[in-house]
C-alpha cells in the first residue's frame, strides 16, 4: 500500500517536470507549462467590459483575434498595482469546461525566464490544513535556493471563472443588440 503511494507520487512529480515559463507577482516567482504559452506582449490597451469580476480586466485585440485579460495579481487577491515597464501581457491556451481551447491574457508584473525543471526540484503542494483551494498549483520547484510556484493555469481560469466571463459576456452582447 505505501509502495503504491510512492509511486503514485512520483508519477505525479514526472507529469510536472517540464519546461515552464516564471514570471513574477507580487513579488513572488510562478510559473507556467511553456507548451501552454502562445506569446508574450507589452501591455496594450485593455478594453474593458461591464459586469465583470474585477480580475477580469476585459479584452484586446490581438491581430483581429478578441481575447479575454485577466488580471492575476486580482485573481489570487493580491492588492491591485501600478503597471511598470516590465508589466506585461502573457497569452496562453487554457481548456475550457466543455473541452474547447481558447486563449487569454495574462497580466503579470514581469516575465523572468525559461526554466527546465526537473522532477527532483519540485515537491508537491503542501497541505495547509485548512479550506484553501490549491487545486490550481502543480508543485513547488526549488531552483538556485528560491521558490517557484508551478501553476495549472486551466486551474487558476477555473471553470466557475470561465463560465462567468462567458455568462457576463453574453448577456452584455445580448443588451447591446436590442
Amino acid at each position: 500500500m505505501a509502495i503504491q503511494a510512492l509511486e503514485s507520487a512520483a508519477a505525479d512529480t514526472r507529469q510536472v517536470a517540464s519546461k515552464y515559463l516564471t514570471f513574477t507577482l507580487n513579488p513572488e516567482s510562478y510559473g507556467i507549462d511553456v507548451l501552454k504559452v502562445r506569446e508574450i506582449i507589452r501591455l496594450i490597451a485593455i478594453t474593458t467590459i461591464p459586469q465583470m469580476p474585477d480580475y477580469v480586466r476585459g479584452v484586446i485585440n490581438l491581430r483581429g483575434k478578441i481575447i479575454p485579460v485577466i488580471d492575476l495579481r486580482l485573481r489570487f487577491g493580491f492588492a491591485k498595482a501600478e503597471s511598470t515597464e516590465q508589466t506585461c501581457i502573457i497569452v496562453v491556451k487554457v481548456k475550457l469546461p466543455d473541452g474547447r481551447a481558447t486563449q487569454m491574457g495574462l497580466v503579470v508584473d514581469g516575465v523572468e525566464e525559461v526554466l527546465n525543471i526537473a522532477a527532483a526540484d519540485i515537491e508537491k503542494t503542501p497541505d495547509f490544513g485548512t479550506k484553501i483551494d490549491t487545486r490550481y498549483i502543480v508543485g513547488i520547484a526549488k531552483i538556485k535556493g528560491a521558490v517557484k510556484i508551478l501553476l495549472d493555469i486551466d486551474g487558476v481560469v477555473s471553470a466557475d471563472a470561465l463560465e462567468k466571463i462567458g455568462t457576463n459576456a453574453a448577456l452584455t452582447t445580448s443588451a447591446q443588440t436590442k
